[in-house]
């Protein structure tokens, strides 16, 4: 009976990280036509996501210590609610400077979804049987960036930038309020323990553990280094291959569907390849499926490779999610939402880079850059998991 309620509450919790992988990736493929649609360059159309990133970002200072003292479903679940007010805002944007301010509050609003979702499991699930079960909560986030990029990609072919938004909404509505209604519910399961909330304690807290210190610092280079580049997969399909930007969104879903992969097969390649090799070879597939993309000159490659560094993507960043929920027990809510923190300015940094990098460059070596760097950092945490096992021994 628990284990089916856990599920059932872990299934809610995917539909919360639906959207917000959505809303945080419907606009990379959207870019080209939304330049075109306001009037501006391709680095000032990016800005769509660099300001969602840095709300999503900013606002975990005051998510996770939040959470800690008033309760992680709660807060996720009015903060999901407050995300269909934000993704109406951005369907209706008048300009692109009203679309950037309600892209700015779309990211404080989405900004609770995934890592309190990550805090409650770490809470609810023992460590041992944790990155099975985060891996399966990922099926939901993973669906949204699929998603997010295919619907941003399509309705930017036929003129209608504005649609995903609306459903969007929809979508947060609905789920906002089975979350809202479920509070109860998932708080009887995992019981909250209130602690200060207090925003610098908290967070300081967690910055004084050395492996807390190690996780973050991973994670911020891996979102530098990956996603900036990875917003200009489809972009790069549409320069440089002449495809279509509905057809170059629904070929960087592909992306998404290696990482499906990875949580279908996750409790049989969690226990066999343990956290450093997981991290190891997530590198090296994300290397060779970013060059795939970035360096064949047909199109119909694009598929597999997006496949391949999806698969490896998910192998590296889950295994940093799981590290996540238990670099500070204590304080968990403030230590998940401190990595996503990291995550997304990390994130908001690489696009800002890149979107610079591209103009002078072109996508192709920005892509290829970026690959070699999450090379490094998948062998480097690799390493360094297995120094922090062998000490704690």
């Amino acid at each position: 009976m628990k284990e089916a309620l856990e599920r059932r509450l872990i299934v809610f919790l995917s539909f919360g990280a639906f959207g917000s992988s959505a809303s945080m990736r419907v606009a990379d493929a959207q870019l080209p036509a939304l330049g075109e649609f306001f009037g501006v360059g391709l680095a000032a159309a990016a800005q769509v996501i660099t300001v969602f990133s840095i709300a999503y970002g900013v606002l975990q200072l005051a998510y996770g210590p939040l959470a800690d003292r008033r309760g992680k479903w709660r807060v996720l679940a009015a903060a999901v609610l407050a995300s269909a007010v934000t993704a109406a805002a951005c369907a209706l944007a008048p300009s692109f400077a009203a679309l950037l301010l309600a892209r700015l509050c779309a990211g404080a609003t989405c900004a609770a979804a995934i890592p309190l979702s990550m805090a409650w499991i770490g809470d609810a699930v023992p460590y041992e049987r944790r990155q099975p079960v985060l891996a399966r909560f990922l099926i939901g986030q993973i669906a949204g960036v699929a998603a997010g990029q295919w619907l941003g990609g399509l309705a930017a072919d036929f003129a209608n930038w504005r649609v995903p938004f609306v459903l969007l909404a929809v979508w947060f509505a609905i789920t906002g309020t089975i979350l809202w209604r479920q509070r109860r519910l998932a708080e009887e399961f995992s019981p909250v323990v209130a602690r200060s909330g207090n925003l610098w304690r908290e967070m300081s807290y967690v910055v004084r553990q050395p492996w807390a210190r190690v996780v973050l610092a991973a994670v911020f280079v891996e979102a530098v280094v990956l996603f900036g580049p990875y917003a200009f997969f489809a972009t790069h399909l549409h320069l440089n291959n002449g495809v279509a930007l509905s057809t170059a969104g629904a070929i960087v879903t592909l992306y998404a569907a290696g990482g499906l992969l990875f949580a279908l097969a996750s409790r049989w390649l969690v226990p066999r390849l343990g956290e450093p090799r997981l991290a190891s070879a997530g590198g090296v597939l994300i290397f060779a499926g970013s060059c795939g993309v970035a360096l064949s000159p047909v199109w119909w490659t694009a598929p597999l490779a997006c496949a391949v560094a999806g698969l490896g993507f998910y192998m590296l960043h889950n295994t940093l999610q799981t590290n996540a929920t238990q670099m500070a027990p204590q304080a968990r809510g403030a230590a998940v939402s401190l990595f996503a923190a990291a995550l997304f300015i990390g994130q908001t940094v690489g696009v800002a880079l890149a979107a610079l990098a591209v103009e002078r460059f072109g996508t192709a070596p920005v892509i290829v850059a970026g690959a070699i760097g999450v090379l490094g950092v998948g062998g480097t945490f690799a390493v360094l998991r297995a120094r922090h096992v062998t000490s704690s021994q």
